[in-house]
């Protein structure tokens, strides 16, 4: 039976070992313990200002005045947006070309 070490979450190489109860990486010298490698990795989660877990395709509401970067518009408060998309990062909603944070929406 073979085992192998996961590649690091830090920096994605291969290069681990294992160390008592942690995994580490040779390359960056991150450590994480063994039984969380075992374990699904968690896809992000994207929640809306209320906490309720927003999808694809959902329609949501802006709560906040927000000003539009680049553009004199602002969008305004009770303002309904259909079919969003999901996208990873800081602003990870999508609505058509704005990308907006979740923090400012709430699920219609």
């Amino acid at each position: 039976m073979s085992t192998t070490a996961p590649a690091c979450p830090q920096c994605t190489l291969e290069e681990t070992h294992i160390e008592g109860a942690n995994h580490v990486c040779e390359v960056c010298g991150y450590e994480w313990p063994a039984d969380i490698a075992e374990a699904a990795p968690a896809e992000d989660v994207v929640r809306d200002a209320n906490g309720v877990i927003l999808a694809d395709g959902d329609t949501v509401v802006v709560i906040k005045d927000l000003k539009v970067k680049g553009s004199s518009t602002t969008l305004k408060v009770g303002t309904r947006i259909k079919n969003i998309r999901l996208r990873g990062g800081d602003h990870a909603v999508e609505a058509g070309s704005y990308m907006l944070k979740a923090e400012f929406l709430r699920k219609a």
